[in-house]
């Protein structure tokens, strides 16, 4: 489910990260466990874009791509320090976090490009993008949910106006961060192995099989389950992090 949905509208998170859990998995492990599952259609996605990625492109962005290296590793690093019994009561905000980006990030990111067109960016705009994606480079190295609406928006800001330019930049950002944290979590034997290679197995076939519904489905009707399994799972979290 979580790959089918990833390749229609994204959030396969969702689902893929609670399932862990509901099987008993530690959050964090479960955090790293679900980072390798959903890498390598990450990596696919990265691949299929590749012809709007032409040098001056990545050249250009080659500042980002550094820093988000960085930033994941320190966010993989922090996620290892933190208590077990404090990440579980950080996973209701998480969670909540990501599905306001899931909900409203693409309203503010289609604002912004329709109020950059035919600007070019100052330096200004450049360093506070350098300083927001360390920012969101550390988040994906914690957690990761949602972290590609606010790299569409930067990328926004920073003058790239095509939309294919974009997603590929935000999905190979992605993939590099999250490769950084896979490493991480690998060293520090913080991945649970037989779910994640059965996840990784339920990603492609889903992935796959929802590239061929995404042609007869609606991105919005798709979008609205992914908002509503968000809000449900928050829910949940909260209810399990503050009531029980």
């Amino acid at each position: 489910m979580g790959g089918a949905i990833n390749s229609v509208a994204g959030g396969g998170g969702f689902i893929a990260f609670p399932a862990l859990m509901f099987t008993g998995v530690p959050s964090i492990n479960a955090n790293a466990t679900n980072t390798i599952a959903l890498w390598p259609g990450t990596v696919a996605s990265t691949g299929a874009y590749r012809k709007a990625l032409d040098g001056r492109v990545l050249r250009k962005i080659l500042p980002l791509i550094v820093i988000t290296i960085l930033g994941s590793l320190a966010g993989s690093r922090l996620l290892l320090h933190t208590r077990q019994s404090t990440f579980d009561k950080e996973i209701p905000w998480l969670m909540l976090t990501a599905t306001l980006l899931f909900a409203f990030g693409g309203r503010v990111t289609a604002r912004m490009i329709r109020n950059q067109l035919d600007q070019e960016p100052s330096r200004l705009q450049v360093a506070v993008g350098i300083l927001v994606q360390l920012c969101v480079a550390v988040y994906i190295g914690y957690f990761g949910a949602g972290a590609g609406i606010v790299m569409l928006a930067l990328l926004t800001m920073m003058g790239i106006e095509n939309i294919h330019t974009m997603n590929g930049l935000k999905t190979l950002l992605a993939t590099c961060g999250n490769g950084v944290a896979i490493v991480v979590f690998i060293l520090a034997r913080a991945v649970y192995w037989p779910q994640a290679l059965l996840m990784v197995t339920g990603a492609i076939l889903g992935g796959y099989g929802g590239a061929y519904f995404a042609q007869k489905l609606s991105t919005k009707a798709v979008r609205a389950l992914v908002i509503t399994i968000g809000c449900t799972m928050t829910g949940y979290f909260f209810w399990k992090t503050w009531v029980m």
